[in-house]
């Protein structure tokens, strides 16, 4: 008796795989059939490799029940590696963001995770989509500033793509590694291991559409800027500083950095943080504790704009603490320092994207 392809596979059919809707017709790859022989080919999942000795016995009887004896009979299962799932890239998971800031200082303790976060909130309450993605992934501190420190981003499939819907809060959408680790955990990560994190957050969230994503970078000129340089086009740079010389020497570095062959992200403007402390009680007594116009002297001298002068007031500290940014109460001289930055960085972004061409995702920095 010799059977044929088509009544092989019907036969097969009629056997289901265990907790499967497959039957074995279903996993078959190939079939040869001659006079003398059946060769049959499948192919089992890899979650489904200890049912394969069975599988190949319940195939091998069906095809000697339809066969003449003498008739060679080879059954050979694989089993597939489990295909992992697709990942979008950074255009894809960016398509939608109009304009990247790089938020940056060459000094830490500067106040740089402070601007950011009221100068998202600031730029959100103009109407502006924004989002704040805290890259500081070795001290990430956007989700205390929110009070969000124990939210967790849940994961959608968009687009066939398993990506990460931000938190929301104060009309900014928020992401932080701080979502997803203790708030009293180390991170003692290798420098492969942090910028393969900021990918993931760049490229595995699901934004949507935004006027400005501001990246609140780590100090310093490390791996993790020239990451982002690498996976985004950085619209341009905010420079954080304090006015005494040994944070200037520092902001001067990150400067360099950005304007450096072969990156070449412009230079948005310079905030010059702590600028002087004023007490509450006077607020027209100023008291230059870390210098006097250092950010502002700097920004002079390279030809680039001072977006701002923020003082020391207590409530920064306290509102920042609480989770409720000071750019949030209105009419204070924390709000408005905060608030005349945002427009000026607004005016900054849209004169760089009318004189200025679009910047180039960084191919290669040795």
């Amino acid at each position: 008796m010799k059977i044929t392809k088509e009544q092989l596979l019907k036969k097969l059919g009629t056997v289901m795989l265990p907790d499967s809707n497959l039957s074995l017709a279903d996993i078959v790859t190939n079939v040869i059939i001659s006079d003398k022989s059946v060769i049959l080919n499948m192919e089992l999942a890899k979650q489904q490799s200890a049912m394969k000795n069975s599988v190949e016995k319940v195939a091998q009887n069906i095809i000697k029940e339809n066969t003449d004896a003498g008739t060679r009979i080879d059954v050979n299962i694989t089993t597939q590696m489990k295909k992992p799932k697709p990942k979008p890239t950074a255009q894809q998971a960016l398509s939608k963001v109009k304009n990247i800031i790089a938020i940056a200082s060459g000094k830490g303790g500067v106040g740089k995770s402070t601007i950011s976060a009221n100068l998202s909130i600031a730029l959100a309450s103009t109407g502006a989509k924004v989002g704040l993605l805290d890259a500081d992934v070795y001290g990430p501190s956007v989700p205390k500033m929110f009070d969000e420190e124990t939210a967790k981003p849940i994961v959608r499939k968009v687009n066939d793509f398993d990506l990460i819907i931000p938190i929301e809060k104060y009309g900014v959408k928020l992401l932080s590694i701080g979502f997803f680790v203790k708030p009293e955990d180390a991170l003692i990560w290798r420098g492969s291991m942090a910028t393969s994190a900021l990918k993931q957050l760049l490229n595995e969230t699901d934004w949507g559409e935004l006027d400005y994503l501001l990246i609140d970078l780590p100090p310093g000129t490390g791996d993790i800027h020239l990451t982002m340089v690498q996976t985004v086009p950085v619209t341009g740079a905010v420079i954080v500083t304090t006015p005494q010389d040994i944070a200037i020497a520092d902001a001067i570095k990150a400067v360099s950095m950005f304007n450096a062959n072969k990156i070449e992200v412009p230079i948005l403007g310079i905030v010059e943080n702590m600028s002087w402390f004023t007490p509450a009680e006077l607020p027209e007594n100023k008291y230059y504790i870390f210098g006097k116009d250092g950010g502002k002297k700097m920004a002079e001298k390279y030809g680039k704009e001072l977006l701002g002068q923020i003082p020391i007031v207590q409530s920064i500290r306290e509102q920042g603490d609480k989770g409720k940014p000071s750019v949030l109460i209105d009419n204070t001289i924390a709000s408005e320092a905060f608030k005349e930055t945002a427009n000026k960085l607004i005016k900054n972004i849209d004169k760089r994207n009318t004189n200025q061409t679009p910047t180039k995702v960084v191919e290669m920095v040795n």
